[in-house]
């Protein structure tokens, strides 16, 4: 009964594993194909494309404060009462009167603030722009991570059940030695433990199929299809020193970094700027028009108003000070970024070359343990090794493939991981073919701050509306 048990339980996990795997076969997929849909799919992407397109809107924000500002004030106002003069009786008092008024300021100078606002807010998009990068990256890796997942997961199955059916045959070659007197109960029952560890074998391997085709859904979107062995890597550098040199002139974590640099450089020198006069021309028209009289009255100005901060109780001092902490904090943090970049940059070559090295040596392993498994099992059929001899044998050619199977996985993760390090994990440097987005294709469109009513503006709601159907 429980053997029934058991071989039911084991087959429902097969089917199961089968189930999930049905999609491998419906379609050849290569390595290109899962980062490119990991591109398209990603909601992580989208999001910061969102965040992207949010810093944008400071451009034009800036832009926005170098222009006129135009104000309209609209009142009616009803007055009513009573007033008398000595003993004369009283007068009634009702009067209504309506009123409009426009207001125009531009602002003419401020000690190069409001632009300093620009310029900032337009290296902010650059940063904002490299941390994109950084995140196509990290999508792009989890996709290579989860395709190399699933293949070795289906081969280490794949393998298992193949070690399956060798420990069967064992078992039976067994019993029939047993039969005929040969060899004891114990070699039976070695090699019945042995078949019950591998079918507890399979069943791991097949949760792991399980849980790595969950992961590909989560890195690329979508199920994964057929997937074809990834196409042989070359090392991206000669040296551990070139790969350096390419990852601190093009990693987006540290480009990004350089640009807030600037940023906070500027953000000094607008707060030293802050006690400079600010100068604006003002301009207003208005119409005052009383209903119960033929009163009214037309009145406009036009001015230009200076002034400035004298004192504010240190807070000016204060915040440029503030300015420069947050400046020099940046530096730091460009410098330690620096030093990390480097390391993970030695690192991923350390373990490329280590992969590298243990995929050479896994292969002496597996070609000296088929020998030695062939040759034990030709040894037990003369009588001169035992059955345990044979079932260690395989099961250190199981060992060895199965480790072949993680160096061949790990090898090209750690080539990846490489590309990541140095900053050419992206889809241009791979070449990708996927329709890929354009940073600045949004910020052209709003750099410039376009009315609701100018063709522009109108074009950019359209791209909004489509964006809001997405």
């Amino acid at each position: 009964m429980m053997g029934r048990i058991r071989t039911g339980t084991i087959a429902g996990v097969a089917g199961l594993c089968l189930a999930i795997a049905a999609p491998v076969a419906a379609r050849a997929e290569s390595l290109a194909d899962a980062m490119a849909d990991a591109y398209r799919n990603s909601g992580l992407l989208e999001q910061n494309r969102a965040v992207l397109r949010a810093a944008d809107e400071d451009v034009a924000i800036a832009v926005s404060s170098l222009r006129p500002v135009v104000r309209w004030v609209g009142d009616v106002t009803r007055r009513f009462g009573e007033s008398g003069t000595g003993g004369l009786p009283a007068r009634s008092i009702g009067e209504s009167t309506a009123s409009l008024g426009l207001s125009a300021d531009l602002l003419l100078w401020d000690g190069g603030r409001t632009r300093m606002d620009l310029d900032i807010a337009k290296e902010s998009v650059l940063a904002v722009r490299q941390a994109l990068i950084g995140v196509e990256q990290n999508v792009l890796l989890a996709a290579v991570q989860a395709f190399m997942d699933v293949r070795s997961s289906y081969e280490i199955v794949t393998l298992r059940r193949n070690n399956i059916r060798v420990i069967t045959e064992e078992l039976r070659a067994a019993r029939d030695r047993f039969e005929v007197g040969e060899v004891t109960r114990t070699d039976v029952a070695l090699a019945q433990a042995r078949l019950a560890q591998a079918r507890s074998n399979l069943a791991q391997a097949e949760g792991d199929l399980a849980i790595a085709i969950e992961s590909f859904r989560a890195a690329v979107g979508r199920a994964p299809g057929n997937l074809t062995p990834p196409p042989v890597m070359r090392m991206p550098a000669g040296s551990v020193d070139a790969a350096k040199s390419v990852a601190l002139r093009n990693h987006p974590d540290l480009r990004r970094l350089q640009f807030e640099v600037t940023a906070t450089e500027l953000g000094v020198r607008k707060a030293r700027a802050a006690t400079n006069p600010q100068v604006t021309l003002r301009g207003q028209i208005g119409v005052t028009e009383t209903f119960d009289s033929p009163d009214f009255s037309e009145t406009g100005s036009i001015g230009i108003e200076a002034g400035g901060v004298i004192y504010q109780g240190g807070q000016l001092r204060a915040l440029t000070r503030k300015a420069m902490a947050q400046r020099d904090a940046k530096r730091a943090e460009l410098l330690a970024t620096q030093r990390v970049v480097a390391q993970n940059v030695g690192t991923a070559f350390a373990r490329v070359q280590v992969a590298q090295a243990a995929l050479g040596a896994v292969d002496e392993q597996i070609r000296a343990a088929r020998v030695a498994f062939r040759g034990v099992r030709e040894e037990a059929a003369l009588g001169a090794r035992t059955t345990l001899d044979v079932l260690n044998a395989e099961q250190e050619l199981l060992d060895a493939q199965a480790n072949r199977i993680t160096a061949a996985s790990s090898e090209y993760t750690a080539y990846y991981g490489l590309l990541s390090a140095m900053g050419q994990l992206t889809v241009s440097d791979l070449r990708l073919n996927v329709p890929q987005y354009d940073p600045t294709a949004y910020y052209n469109m709003v750099k410039d701050a376009p009315s609701a009513i100018s063709e522009q503006g109108r074009q950019l709601d359209r791209v909004l509306q489509r964006l809001g159907k997405q």
